[in-house]
């Protein structure tokens, strides 16, 4: 029987939208809530939609 998925990690993902939009899209700054969607989505084995655009951010602190 197939189960409405639930977006794990959204809270995150949400959480990176709203950090990155008071601080000029500078992934820099938001370091800390990019941190809590990687840790999300090892803990789902990156099943999520929002686990794609973890790794460029992480790309972009660690330049």
């Amino acid at each position: 029987m197939a189960q409405p998925s639930k977006e794990p990690c959204k809270k995150e993902a949400c959480d990176i939208q709203a950090c990155l939009s008071k601080n000029n899209f500078l992934p820099q700054r938001c370091r800390k809530v990019i941190e809590l969607l990687q840790s999300c989505c090892e803990k789902c084995n990156y099943n999520s939609t929002h686990c794609a655009s973890v790794s460029a951010l992480l790309k972009q602190i660690a330049k």
